[in-house]
């Protein structure tokens, strides 16, 4: 067998296995890690904070409530620059903005068709069922 024919049966070879990991194991997406959770099931604060998000303010932070999310984080599914929006939900008793988000995804922007929470700072989401 020559070099040539004994490397491309080598390549096919750890291509195949490659495809059959794949298979047998999946392969993890964020659209697929993410959870849903009912509007309900969050902190109240969360409601009111769908409530100005639908009626486009006035937000507790203007400088920081509406603006873009990058998804630097990578947990939520891919989608272009501009996409998501972040808006604080309130912690009773912090002094500053606390650790709860809600990040909305699509347009119109006062009504998207995606909304997330984390209450966290951004290290996990849920998908919100009832936010609409």
């Amino acid at each position: 067998m020559s070099t040539t024919v004994f490397r491309r049966r080598i390549a096919t070879g750890a291509t195949l296995s490659v495809i059959a990991v794949s298979t047998l194991f999946g392969t993890a997406t964020a659209e697929a890690a993410i959870s849903s959770c009912a509007l309900s099931s969050l902190p109240s604060q969360a409601g009111d904070t769908v409530d100005l998000i639908h009626s486009d303010g006035p937000f507790p932070y203007p400088s920081n409530d509406g603006v873009v999310f990058s998804n630097r984080e990578g947990l939520l599914p891919s989608e272009s620059s501009g996409y998501y929006h972040e808006y604080t939900v309130p912690t009773p008793g912090s002094s500053n903005r606390g650790t709860r988000r809600i990040v909305t995804g699509g347009t119109p922007v006062n009504e998207p068709p995606h909304y997330y929470y984390t209450g966290d700072h951004y290290e996990s989401f849920c998908e919100i069922t009832g936010a609409d």
